[in-house]
C-alpha cells in the first residue's frame, strides 16, 4: 500500500506533519479529515518535487538583481474600502459556517486577499489568535479598519457561540449602510457637478470674454451709454478679474474653515443641525441618519450586545452630532431605568412615527425587531427621497445654468444690436 507524507492543520490551527498509509491520495485526505485534520499538502513518498538547486553565477557575470522596496510610512495606505471589508466579513462567515476553524478561515482568506493592507491585517490577526488571543481582541488592535461596532458585535458573537451568525449580520449591515450612503452621495453629486460647471463657465466668460467685448463697445459706441444689464455684467467682470486671487483664496479659506469647524464640538453640532434642517437636502439627511441609528442599534442588540453598551457604540458611529446628543440622553435615561421614548421625543429630531414604533417595541419586548423594521422603512423612504430629489433638481439646475449663461450672453448682445442698427442708418 502506498505511503503518503502530509502537512495538515489540527482543530487549534497548529501545523503538523507525518506519514500515512492509504490506497490513494483522496483516501489519505479522507483519513486525515476523519481524524480531525485539515490537509494542506499531501505527496506520495518518493514522488515529491525535487528541491531546486541554485545555479552558481558564471565568472564575470553579476549576481541576480535584488528587488528594492522603498517604504515611506506617511505615504502608505492604512485603511481599506468599505466594500473590501464587507466581502471579507461575508467570506469569513461562510467559511466558519461551513465548519472551518477560525484560524483556518483566516489563513485561507489571507492567501487569496488581493488588497495588500487587509492581507497584512488578516495575517497579523491570525498570528494573534494562534498566540492565544481572542478574535475580538485581535480586531481591536486595528481600529482604522475595524470600528467599535464591528469589534463589539464580534465579541458578543464569541461569548454567545454564534460568531458566524454575527458575522453574517455584520456583512448585511455593511451592505445596507453602504447602499444608503451611495444613494445619498449620488443625490448630492449631480447638483454639485452642475453648480461647479456653471461657476467655471461664468468665471471664464467674466474673466476672458466680457473684457474683450468691453473694449469693442468702447471703440464702436464712442462713449454712448450702455444698457443697464450690460453695465452690471461689465462691472461684475471687472470685480472678478481684478480680485481673482482674493476670490480663490476666500474659497480655499472657507473650505479649510469648514474642515476646522467640523472637528470642533460646537462647529460640528452647528453643521449637523444645519444639514438636518437644510431646505432641499435636510429631509434626505434626516431619513438616512434615522436609518443608520435604528439599524446600528437594532443589529447590536439582536447580536447580544447589552443595551447600554450598544447605545454607546451607536452614539460613536452615529455620524451626526445632533443624533449623537439624543443617543446620549437615551443612554442616561435607560441607565436610570427610564424609557427610551422620552429623550428621543425631546430631541425634536425623530418623527412621531419612529417614536411610536419604538414605544410599541419597548412595551412588547420586541425593541430590536422594531428598530430593524424602522430601518427597512426608512431605507425605502431614502429611495423615494433620492428619486424625488433627482427628478426635481435636474430641471432646476438646467434652468439655473441657462439663466447664468443666458444673462451674460444677452448683456453682451444688447449693445451689438444698437451698433448694427446705427450702421444700417
Amino acid at each position: 500500500m502506498p505511503r503518503y507524507n502530509y502537512v495538515a492543520l489540527d482543530s487549534r490551527g497548529q501545523e503538523s506533519s507525518g506519514a500515512i498509509d492509504a490506497e490513494s491520495q483522496s483516501d489519505a485526505v479522507s483519513q486525515l479529515r476523519q481524524a480531525g485534520y485539515f490537509p494542506k499538502n499531501i505527496t506520495e513518498e518518493g514522488m515529491g518535487p525535487k528541491p531546486k538547486v541554485a545555479k552558481a553565477s558564471a565568472p564575470g557575470k553579476s549576481a541576480a538583481r535584488k528587488e528594492i522596496k522603498i517604504n515611506i510610512p506617511f505615504l502608505q495606505r492604512k485603511t481599506i474600502k468599505p466594500r473590501v471589508l464587507m466581502i471579507f466579513t461575508r467570506q469569513l462567515a461562510t467559511l466558519i459556517d461551513a465548519g472551518l476553524p477560525l484560524l483556518r478561515g483566516l489563513t485561507v482568506l489571507s492567501k487569496q486577499e488581493p488588497d495588500p493592507v487587509l492581507k497584512g491585517v488578516i495575517i497579523n490577526i491570525a498570528e494573534s489568535v494562534q498566540g492565544g488571543g481572542t478574535f475580538s481582541e485581535s480586531l481591536g488592535g486595528h481600529p482604522r479598519i475595524f470600528n467599535k461596532l464591528y469589534v463589539n458585535m464580534v465579541k458578543a458573537g464569541e461569548l454567545g457561540g454564534v460568531l458566524e451568525v454575527v458575522l453574517m449580520r455584520l456583512a448585511e449591515f455593511q451592505e445596507k449602510a453602504q447602499k444608503i450612503k451611495n444613494k445619498v452621495v449620488s443625490a448630492m453629486f449631480y447638483p454639485a457637478i452642475v453648480l461647479f460647471i456653471a461657476v467655471v463657465i461664468m468665471g471664464f466668460l467674466l474673466v476672458f470674454i466680457v473684457p474683450k467685448f468691453e473694449a469693442i463697445f468702447a471703440d464702436m459706441l464712442g462713449g454712448k451709454p450702455l444698457p443697464g444689464l450690460t453695465q452690471f455684467v461689465i462691472a461684475t467682470s471687472n470685480i472678478v478679474k481684478n480680485n481673482i486671487l482674493i476670490i480663490l483664496g476666500a474659497i480655499v479659506g472657507l473650505a479649510f474653515l469648514y474642515k476646522f469647524a467640523a472637528k470642533t464640538p460646537k462647529g460640528s453640532a452647528f453643521i449637523d443641525a444645519f444639514m438636518l434642517r437644510a431646505p432641499i437636502f435636510g429631509d434626505l439627511t434626516r431619513k438616512s441618519a434615522i436609518s443608520r441609528f435604528t439599524r446600528t442599534l437594532g443589529t447590536l442588540v439582536t447580536s447580544g450586545v447589552p443595551i447600554l453598551q450598544a447605545l454607546n457604540i451607536t452614539r460613536d458611529t452615529a455620524g451626526n452630532a445632533i443624533i449623537a446628543e439624543a443617543i446620549t440622553r437615551v443612554h442616561d435615561s435607560v441607565k436610570e431605568g427610564e424609557s427610551i421614548v422620552t429623550p428621543l421625543e425631546a430631541s425634536n429630531v425623530f418623527p412621531p412615527m419612529v417614536i411610536s414604533m419604538i414605544d410599541v417595541g419597548e412595551e412588547t419586548g420586541q425593541l430590536p425587531e422594531m428598530l430593524l423594521k424602522i430601518a427597512e422603512v426608512y431605507d425605502d423612504e431614502v429611495d423615494n427621497a433620492v428619486t424625488g430629489l433627482t427628478s426635481l433638481l435636474e430641471p432646476v439646475m438646467i434652468v439655473f445654468l441657462a439663466v447664468v449663461v443666458g444673462t451674460i450672453v444677452i448683456a453682451l448682445f444688447m449693445p451689438l444690436i444698437s451698433i448694427i442698427s446705427g450702421m444700417q442708418q
